[in-house]
């Protein structure tokens, strides 16, 4: 970690609260970095970070701690504790662009139960990454219209060795193959993709640990592991 946004970027990765960060000015520190960390090559997230405040913000804070001005010494310390977290929150967004935007209201529907307490429940349960993918594709899917190919497309990012066969010959039909064992969470999961992205009138069939037999497919046709259809 080299800077401030890192610090902020990590404590969101770990689902730790940057208020339980504490920023302080660095007694001791390089003119060619921003952060004051014994170890250069640290990932874990002190509670209490040295921050150079002249790297980059020479213009912010160089009256603000005078070496001949001792009064008031903890208010200066507990404004710039909050000045860097204000400039940490604003590092983070510059770069940022307006799809990214529109995603992390989505997150904050889902989250907050705009789309219903079930969802929100599920959702909250997911890791960052997966919020990230369910997101994007929830996005997609307004911008385009085309849920049955987002519903892929998310269902492959979330689950990895997932494949989905449409048969729409004769019904409306989604045949699910997940190349896991199926699990609550696993299975939460899938509810959630199902709820946000199946149109009404298709119908599913999930398969877990066995792929259903499809002829001149080897992979799929082996004694005692193949599902019915």
């Amino acid at each position: 970690m080299n800077y401030i946004w890192d610090v902020m970027l990590n404590a969101q990765l770990k689902g730790i609260d940057s208020s339980n960060i504490n920023f302080i000015p660095a007694e001791n520190y390089s003119p060619y970095m921003e952060l004051s960390l014994e170890d250069l090559n640290v990932r874990e997230i002190e509670q209490t970070i040295e921050v150079n405040p002249y790297y980059r913000f020479y213009s912010i804070f160089k009256n603000l701690f005078l070496p001949d001005d001792k009064e008031v010494y903890e208010l200066r310390e507990n404004l710039f504790d909050i000045l860097v977290h204000f400039l940490g929150l604003i590092d983070l967004h510059q770069g940022m662009n307006k799809r990214e935007y529109y995603i992390r209201f989505f997150k904050r529907d889902l989250s907050e139960g705009v789309y219903g307490s079930k969802i929100a429940s599920i959702f909250n349960d997911l890791t960052r990454e997966e919020q990230d993918k369910i997101s994007e594709g929830l996005l997609m899917v307004y911008e385009t219209g085309e849920l049955i190919h987002f519903l892929k497309q998310t269902m492959s990012k979330v689950f990895k060795k997932s494949i989905i066969y449409a048969n729409c010959e004769e019904k409306n039909e989604l045949l699910i193959y997940m190349g896991q064992e199926k699990t609550a969470h696993a299975n939460s999961k899938v509810e959630l993709i199902m709820a946000l992205f199946l149109p009404l009138h298709f119908t599913i069939e999930i398969y877990w640990d066995y792929h259903f037999g499809i002829l001149e497919e080897e992979n799929t046709m082996k004694i005692e592991g193949i599902a019915l259809y």
